[in-house]
């Protein structure tokens, strides 16, 4: 049952300064902050986001299933990670929903804590993916032979459970932070809110999951930028060795998408810790508003975007999308032999 939020002065920006879609309004009651054709023009963006996201996660998730050779240890990841993105598309209709009608909220409780806990979870999951994913390719680099030997799929498979079990544990206490509220004195039909509850605010709570996703941003973030400096320095090193051909172009990769991901959610932390770190005026409430604006376009680019970065400088990638929509391109490229199925192998073994 939902609980009537206390009158604090600047209850309405604590509250939601956490939160990637609450956009509540501080004095007034129109149903949503943003004029209609700005509105508009993040749903239409949205929209697009959905399907290209959507129809590329699928896809990397049905090749690396389906066919064998795309079943590397960095592939077990990002196929991981993709099926990732496409929860957080699931829940795309419920912040666009919010972005036009804050309130009232309409969906009940267990709908408002279940749609955040799973973009929150999900989004640590990534982070977490990425990381480990990193970790692996700097073993590989740095200790091929070892890593030869202690990186195989069983145990990849193994650790991609345990980071969804972190991933998911460390966004437990959404289900306390987050529920349907509505102010003291007016009719719950009409101002019911999803957003991060009162006692959150009161407890601590707010402020200790505040933290704990600085924490999932910021030292991956430093973690990540140490790794690649060693594992470019290492294959700078190694620039005439042509067996470092297949490693080089995985960090590449890897590198553009750990760079994509801290652009994208950059602008999040920096308006949520500005405004944490100010005096809350009325003036920088708006301003953090905006952010979270283009904060949650950049959130569903970060979920699309991946299987483009892969198709784009993967070519086993590629091929594997041509195979699996059955372009005639590809046959025609077989004719000339087997040479894919022997590319696929090769870099198979690099990369493993």
């Amino acid at each position: 049952m939902a609980n009537a939020t206390e009158s604090l002065p600047v209850a309405p920006c604590q509250e939601n300064c956490f939160s990637r879609t609450n956009f509540t309004i501080l004095y007034g009651s129109p149903s949503h902050l943003f004029s209609v054709p700005v509105l508009t023009g993040v749903t239409v963006a949205c929209v697009l986001l959905f399907a290209i996201g959507v129809t590329g996660n699928v896809l990397t998730v049905l090749i690396v299933s389906t066919y064998k050779e795309m079943r590397t240890t960095t592939n077990l990841y990002l196929s991981s990670m993709a099926l990732s993105d496409l929860f957080i598309f699931l829940c795309m209709p419920l912040d666009l929903y919010k972005l036009w009608r804050h309130r009232p909220w309409s969906f009940g409780e267990v709908l408002c804590k279940l749609s955040q806990f799973v973009t929150e979870g999900c989004t640590y999951a990534s982070i977490l993916h990425i990381t480990a994913l990193s970790m692996e390719r700097y073993f590989a680099v740095c200790f091929p032979l070892r890593a030869k030997v202690a990186i195989t799929k069983t145990k990849i498979k193994g650790v991609i459970l345990v980071l969804w079990t972190l991933a998911l544990l460390s966004a437990g206490p959404i289900f306390v932070l987050v529920g349907v509220e509505f102010e003291n004195g007016t009719d719950p039909a009409r101002t019911s809110e999803c957003k991060c509850t009162a006692y959150a605010v009161r407890s601590g709570l707010l402020n200790t999951m505040m933290w704990v996703s600085n924490l999932y941003f910021f030292v991956p973030v430093c973690c990540l930028t140490v790794l690649y400096g060693i594992i470019g320095r290492k294959l700078w090193k190694r620039r005439r060795n042509h067996r470092e051909r297949g490693n080089r172009q995985t960090v590449k990769m890897l590198a553009v998408i750990v760079l994509t991901f801290v652009l994208c959610w950059l602008p999040f932390h920096i308006g949520r810790n500005l405004f944490s770190i100010s005096s809350g005026t009325l003036e920088m409430y708006q301003v953090v508003q905006y952010l979270k604006l283009v904060s949650l376009v950049l959130f569903y680019l970060n979920a699309a975007i991946n299987p483009i970065l892969y198709n784009l400088m993967s070519g086993r990638y590629r091929a594997a999308v041509c195979k699996m929509v059955g372009l005639r391109r590809l046959r025609r490229r077989e004719r000339r032999g087997s040479h894919l199925e022997c590319f696929m192998r090769h870099a198979d073994n690099l990369e493993t």
